[in-house]
């Protein structure tokens, strides 16, 4: 498969059929909602939906092929971070692609997961692979913790055993609610720009990328699986809408694919599908002393070795 944009977004676009036909086999009741939409720019996209199923009460897996003018903010971005110069008076033009996906289950046993795996490229020869998968468990189990990062740490040692402890500690840094002193969950793995290397070329690196994607739907049905069925209480309840409202802080005040979405002229629906259906915020709330509440918070931390 030759590397460039039409195969990628192909690429992109059975990555999200095959995924979209996982979740709906685990949910077992609802199914995606497709909303094609158009960039009066340049480009588009197909976000699905799925709601109020058995497992999922919201979750979205959005594919976008965007492209077009960059923005002054991309170009000072892009030359500033790289050392390829662009030298046309014209202005310079970019493309993006990738698939975003965020699942907030019903269950509070069931964890909430981020995907997002990206392709850039803009004029002067800028062209690199981005993403990142992480998991934010309402309550962390850590069984179902080491699990997911031993999937991750898989399938770096497959492409660069360097990659998993850099990009799991790029991760932790990245899901840091700075202003709350705490990670958004348990962290994954996170990396940005990758292009050429002295021990990996673009080739590899798309092979790397391509891998990242197709990890994500068997281990979170596995955790589904394994969580789904599990009881709870309406004190659990409370305590997903609490998380939850850790995520909405996060996503509005940090997450760099909502600001370029927003700064690129994208969809608003589509970018803020991350958030959920409801979720809440209690006054200075401080959990019962040896409870399981306080057991995740003590839990959410940088540098914690899960695999």
């Amino acid at each position: 498969m030759e590397i460039n944009r039409e195969n990628i977004s192909a690429w992109l676009k059975q990555l999200q059929d095959s995924i979209c036909s996982a979740l709906e086999q685990a949910d077992g009741k609802s199914k995606f909602e497709e909303d094609n939409w158009m960039r009066e720019e340049g480009g588009g996209g197909r976000t699905r939906i799925i709601r109020n199923g058995n497992v999922i009460e919201k979750g979205g897996v959005l594919f976008s092929a965007v492209h077009g003018d960059a923005p002054p903010f991309l170009f000072k971005e892009q030359q500033h971070s790289t050392a390829q110069v662009i030298e046309s008076k014209e202005t310079p033009q970019f493309f993006a692609t990738g698939i975003s996906i965020v699942i907030h289950p019903v269950n509070p046993m069931v964890p909430i997961i981020h995907m997002n795996i990206r392709y850039f490229e803009m004029t002067g020869g800028i062209r690199w692979f981005g993403g990142g998968i992480d998991l934010t468990p309402h309550y962390i189990n850590e069984n179902d913790a080491k699990f997911f990062h031993t999937q991750l740490k898989n399938v770096c040692d497959k492409h660069n055993v360097s990659y998993y402890n850099k990009f799991k500690e790029w991760a932790d840094d990245y899901f840091y609610i700075t202003h709350r002193k705490e990670t958004r969950g348990i962290g994954g793995i996170f990396f940005d720009r990758l292009n050429e290397s002295t021990d990996m070329s673009f080739e590899k690196n798309f092979k790397f990328w391509q891998g990242v994607g197709e990890t994500f739907a068997p281990t979170y049905v596995e955790l589904i699986n394994r969580n789904k069925n599990k009881t709870f209480t309406e004190k659990n309840k409370d305590w997903q809408l609490l998380r939850r409202g850790r995520y909405v802080e996060f996503n509005l005040v940090y997450d760099k694919g909502t600001k370029f979405g927003l700064e690129t002229n994208g969809r608003v629906e589509s970018i803020l599908m991350s958030l959920p259906r409801y979720a809440g915020w209690e006054y200075n709330f401080v959990p019962e002393k040896n409870s399981e509440e306080e057991k995740t918070l003590s839990l959410l931390k940088k540098g914690i070795t899960w695999a």
